[in-house]
Parts: C-alpha cells; structure tokens; sequence
C-alpha cells in the first residue's frame, strides 16, 4: 500500500480518521487542502447532485464522470469511488466494473454489503484493487427494506453484523463504513475490528472515524439534513443572500 494507505492505518485508534464525500473539482480541492484524510465520491451524488430520491438511480456513468473531477482536485487526500447498485451483481461484474473505475484515476472503491458480497469483494481486493466496504444500514436496498431503518437493534441483528464484518475483513476490505447501526453495536464492532471502522449515524466516537455528505455538514442541502448531522455551516443560505444582493444592484443606476 502507498503512503495515502499507511497514513489511514497510522490513525487507527489513535486519531479519528475524516472522511467526506465530495461530487466535483472545487469541493474536492477545497476538502483536500482542509486535509481531509478520504474524499468518497459516494452515490449520494444522486440526491445531492442529480435530485434522485435516493441512490438507485445511479449509473457507473454518473459515478465515472463524478469521480473523474474529484481526482483531479484531491493530491494528497485517499479517493474512494461508489460501485452503484447492479455494478457488482456478480464477481466477474465487480471486477470489470472496479477496474474502469480506477481508470479515473481513484485510489480506492467502495460497495455495499456484508457477507452476501463476500465473493465480490475478494474478485476485487484479490486483482490488487483496494476496497472499502460498506455494513449496517445500506442505502441501495431502500426500497427493498421500505425505507431507512437503523440496525442492530436486536441480539440477531448485531451477530449479523458482526459476520458481516468478518466476511469483509477476510476478503480482503482495508477499511468499512458502518452506517446507522445501534452505538453499541458499531462500538462492539470497532473493538474486534483488524481494519478501521467509519461510521455514519452510528454514534460519535463509536469507530475509527466518520464520513459526512459534504452537503449536510455545509448546509448546502436545505431540503433535508439527517438528524445525527449539525450543519457546521449554511451555505444555502449564503447562496440566497449574495444572489438577491446581486439581483438588487442590477436594479442601480
């Protein structure tokens, strides 16, 4: 592994590890000069850019053009690209669809699944592509599940999870988010974890580090902020401001 790798293992346990998603160039190098240690173009990109309601609607043509201008504003930050739903149906899928991927120049990919994506995480990591997975609450099975749903709620929910991590971590993932799941659990699961755990509404302090949509830490989303996020901004805000203050003056002689 480079540099870029060997610093987020450094940081394991000692220092939270800062992950954030980014959709384009600007936001990109302004993440990366700010020093944060992994850029994900998630496919949050869908709501948050293409005004999806939710992430199934992503194509890997929407994920290679994203991931493609967040390369080029991110030089010392890890980039890890979303494999969107479909993509990874199968391990010889995964593989095909991993590598065009990195062909944009990313350091890493990123699925969604436990042991159910055993298989393809292993077709992945085995061809010497680095992958971080994704447990817990995964966003591209919302319609399936009929909505958001925080796991590990049960003593059967957490084993799962737990076997979820172990697949992860024997085949192969340098790292996984854990999204929405109970703060115990996620606290559990960082405690037998080999590898850093990220987590996303599953408590703070509970893993390794977090990963945020870029939107909803800014304010730039006004429509809708998950309630485990305080916006550290309001950039929409700001938005309407500078753009009414512009309307006005061209009303000036």
């Amino acid at each position: 592994m480079n540099e870029k790798f060997e610093n987020i293992l450094r940081k394991m346990g000692k220092s939270p590890i800062s992950q954030l998603t980014a959709y384009d160039y600007p936001t990109a190098r302004m993440l990366d000069e700010a020093g944060v240690d992994i850029i994900l173009v998630g496919d949050s990109l869908g709501m948050m850019v293409l005004g999806y309601p939710d992430t199934t609607h992503v194509t890997m043509q929407h994920m290679l053009h994203h991931a493609e201008g967040v390369v080029r504003g991110a030089k010392n930050a890890l980039v890890v690209v979303d494999m969107p739903i479909h993509s990874f149906d199968t391990p010889e899928l995964a593989l095909e669809n991993a590598r065009l991927l990195m062909q944009t120049g990313a350091d890493a990919v990123k699925l969604e699944g436990g042991t159910a994506q055993e298989a393809a995480i292993r077709a992945i990591t085995a061809a010497g592509i680095p992958l971080q997975a994704h447990i817990g609450l995964l966003p591209q099975k919302v319609k399936e599940e009929g909505g958001y749903h925080m796991k590990g709620k049960s003593d059967v929910e957490a084993e799962a999870l737990r076997k979820d991590l172990e697949a992860v971590i024997r085949a192969g993932a340098f790292s996984v988010v854990i999204e929405c799941t109970r703060h115990s659990v996620a606290a559990a699961l960082t405690k037998i974890s080999s590898i850093p755990t990220i987590g996303i509404g599953s408590g703070h302090g509970t893993c390794h580090g977090e990963v945020c949509v870029f939107h909803d830490l800014v304010g730039g989303f006004p429509w809708f902020v998950p309630g485990f996020v305080t916006p550290g901004a309001n950039i929409s805000g700001e938005i309407s401001r500078a753009v009414n203050q512009w309307k006005c003056g061209l009303l000036l002689p």
